[in-house]
């Protein structure tokens, strides 16, 4: 059999193009901002991730652009070999400093820096317990680790004490793994009931805060941070392409566990280090984060104001207070839909299908913005009740 005859027969991929459905790669030719032009239209986007509204700062511009000035457009390395520059050290130790944690190493990407912390510091005869509803990113880790990984119901503590139970802490050690703000659903992991379980069983803490750093804590500091437990998470991994409006990851925790992580992660020894404009900008964004916390309430501020027009218009969602909220619309077919009309009416959201979600629960993933305003919102969300009305009527 020719090991390309899948890719010519890709049928879910065809019958979307072909029903005019297809809701993928739309192009932007402006940056990303609480507007956009996206295939030459004027679109409110309420897609991004750019939760404090900082891709369109002008100091984090600046920033990039003295950095590429300084050391150029990339540096043609590892960080363990050629590729570490005095501005990625700077960026580490400000982040271990704003994060209360003794050590910082950054990775060229978020979904990178899962791969290397979590296969890395567990390994073959170790125990990964996860969150059901984790990010694909923390799965492919356990996937590389060798490590047993098992998986417990969504936010279910009966399930991960159960899961516990269940491992022999005497062979192996265990680790429990759970994002902060869940990507999809938008609510927060109950870090206190698994803080708890993990003292009680003698396991490992680390949480994903890819959507809790610049969302949740009175300045940014994310899930930890909103719950009182920052000395409680034995590792944060978390994202410079939301909040902190550049690209890269990171790993913040105990000095120890980051040199070694730092020696023996693969997926970091082997890649090239990040950008120094990358770098730049997402220390300008850390800098002024620490600056002005009064973004991270004008985010919540916005996304409670678009919850309750939402609820006004009678549009499902599920009460949270961060700024993910989705809207359940069950079918693939109509998630497609949904956006297409969107985007007809000038707003942009994402379709989330399976396996991002489980089969039968496809929904339209909405994220808002610090500097989004209320304008935009009313419009948003009287275009989504009209598109959610038209589903219903068929």
């Amino acid at each position: 059999m020719d090991l390309f005859e899948k890719c010519y027969h890709f049928e879910t991929l065809n019958k979307a193009k072909e029903s005019g459905l297809y809701p993928y790669f739309h192009t932007l030719t402006s940056g990303q901002d609480t507007e956009v032009i996206m295939e030459g239209k004027d679109v409110i986007m309420i897609g991004s991730n750019n939760y404090l509204g900082l891709t369109s700062n002008e100091e984090v511009i600046e920033a990039g652009i003295k950095a590429l000035e300084k050391y150029g457009s990339g540096c043609s390395g590892s960080r363990f070999l050629n590729g570490t520059l005095d501005a990625h050290v700077e960026l580490e130790e400000a982040l271990a400093k704003f994060l209360h944690k003794e050590a910082v190493m950054t990775f060229s990407t978020g979904f990178q820096s899962n791969l290397g912390i979590i296969s890395a510091i567990a390994g073959l005869g170790d125990y990964i317990i996860c969150d059901k509803e984790n990010h694909a990113s923390i799965y492919d880790g356990c996937r590389l680790s060798f490590a047993k990984m098992l998986r417990y119901n969504h936010a279910d503590m009966a399930d991960l004490e159960a899961k516990l139970k269940s491992v022999d802490s005497s062979k192996g050690g265990i680790l429990i793994v759970t994002d902060g703000v869940f990507s999809m659903g938008g609510d927060i992991a109950k870090l206190p009931e698994i803080v708890a379980l993990a003292k009680k069983y003698g396991a490992r803490v680390m949480v994903d805060d890819a959507h809790g750093l610049g969302v949740l804590g009175a300045h940014g500091r994310g899930t930890a941070e909103h719950f009182g437990l920052e000395d409680e998470v034995d590792i944060y991994m978390g994202t410079f392409s939301k909040s902190l409006a550049a690209l890269g990851g990171y790993m913040a925790a105990k000095k120890d566990v980051v040199e070694y992580v730092r020696h023996t992660s693969r997926p970091f020894i082997f890649s090239a280090s990040m950008t120094p404009a990358s770098v730049a900008c997402a220390k300008k964004a850390l800098e002024i984060l620490e600056r002005e916390p009064q973004r991270v309430k004008a985010l919540a501020d916005i996304s409670a104001y678009m919850r309750a027009k939402l609820k006004e218009y009678n549009v499902p969602i599920i009460d949270a207070t961060t700024p993910i909220i989705p809207i359940y619309v069950y079918e693939d077919e109509k998630a497609f839909l949904a956006c297409k009309l969107l985007l007809e009416r000038g707003v942009y959201v994402n379709p989330v299908i399976s396996p991002a979600t489980p089969v039968g629960q496809a929904l339209l993933r909405t994220s808002y913005t610090a500097t989004h305003t209320k304008a935009q919102m009313d419009k948003a969300a009287e275009k989504i009740a009209e598109v959610i009305g038209i589903l219903n009527s068929k």
